[in-house]
């Protein structure tokens, strides 16, 4: 049984998520908080297996009562957001970056065309959320965090220049992906495309936030753009993303793959393709498997492969299979990823020069 508490200020909307959660037979409402004080209050005496929060309260908003229960009683949080105002969609993924593991779409109400599938999104996220093993965050200063030198599982020499870096993630992927590019620096040569498994309706908001945080340029990719060096493209909901051998996106709406649209694999198996050898591609913190066989595709061809290490990853899922499949040439912990990437791609310049 899992046991949830779900922090909600409005009345209705606290009184629909206590219904359909309760006609799940595996997971119990243990309790309900109007506002993030009330939550951690709770928390301080009783022990929930999941959060569901809420971003805007009185008293204590979601954000602050995401990072105060992680500093102090750390649990799976998962955030649901019924606005669209983007202040709120920053604060969300500032809850995210604080420890909160996923964000959902509020579910739509009795009667809307995707009643159903919001609620079954936000079951099975709760579900697979009360498995992952969280651990207590620390105030984070960036600023005083340093790009280390990377740690590489075996050596790696390249004799042809890297045109590309493409990168998937999934569950803890958007603080993860955001350390990375705050990281990188301003003249990184070559474009990077992303997918990050995420709830519809947060793409836009997601790369808003990146964007806030990064030197380089971060776009939703759209159909038929130009890769651009230094640029960074994030797949929009509900397309494959691939690329072509003129240099361009292309978004399709092929079949779901992992039950994914879009897929890391989809676009893994693409640049394998088109970049082969010219590739650095990695997988971060992830449920699933989504990525890792087409990793394994890429570092055959002459790629260099990289998956985030076990202790970095809020769930090792993905870059765990990968590693299995000995598709990952390098296992880096997150903070040494940017400088990794930083030091392959200009590898060839500093041959050369």
């Amino acid at each position: 049984m899992i046991n949830v508490l779900v922090v909600e200020d409005s009345p209705v909307v606290r009184e629909f998520l206590v219904h359909f959660l309760s006609l799940d037979p595996d997971i119990t409402v243990m309790a309900t908080a109007r506002d993030g004080e009330e939550a951690l209050d709770f928390v301080r005496h009783r022990r929930p297996d999941v959060i569901t929060m809420d971003i805007h309260m009185p008293k204590l908003n979601g954000l602050e009562a995401t990072r105060r229960i992680m500093e102090t009683n750390p649990t799976p949080i998962v955030i649901v957001s019924g606005s669209e105002d983007p202040h709120e969609i920053f604060t969300t993924f500032d809850a995210m970056d604080a420890g909160a593991l996923a964000v959902l779409r509020r579910p739509a109400g009795v009667g809307h065309p995707d009643h159903e599938a919001t609620i079954r999104d936000m079951l099975e996220t709760i579900k697979l959320m009360s498995e992952v093993k969280v651990v207590r965050r620390w105030p984070r200063l960036r600023s005083a965090t340093p790009i280390l030198r990377p740690a590489i599982r075996e050596p790696v020499s390249k004799s042809v220049q890297i045109r590309i870096v493409i990168i998937g993630a999934s569950t803890g992927g958007p603080s993860a992906i955001e350390a990375i590019l705050a990281a990188l620096p301003k003249n990184f040569p070559v474009p990077i495309l992303i997918v990050q498994h995420i709830s519809p309706g947060f793409i836009g908001g997601f790369v808003q936030w990146l964007a806030n945080s990064s030197d380089l340029p971060v776009h939703v990719a759209t159909h038929g753009e130009l890769l651009l060096p230094g640029h960074v493209y994030v797949a929009p909901d509900d397309y494959q993303m691939k690329v072509e051998r003129k240099g361009k996106i292309a978004l399709t709406k092929d079949e779901p793959e992992h039950g994914l649209r879009p897929s890391i694999s989809y676009l893994f198996r693409a640049v394998a393709e088109v970049y082969g050898c010219e590739t650095v591609a990695g997988l971060l913190t992830g449920m699933g498997r989504d990525g890792a066989a087409e990793l394994l595709l890429l570092r055959e061809k002459g790629a260099i492969t990289f998956a985030q290490d076990k202790d970095s990853s809020i769930v090792h899922g993905m870059p765990g299979e990968a590693i299995k499949l000995d598709a990952a040439m390098l296992v880096l912990p997150l903070e040494k990823i940017a400088a990794a990437l930083t030091d392959l791609v200009n590898a060839d310049e500093k041959k050369r020069a």
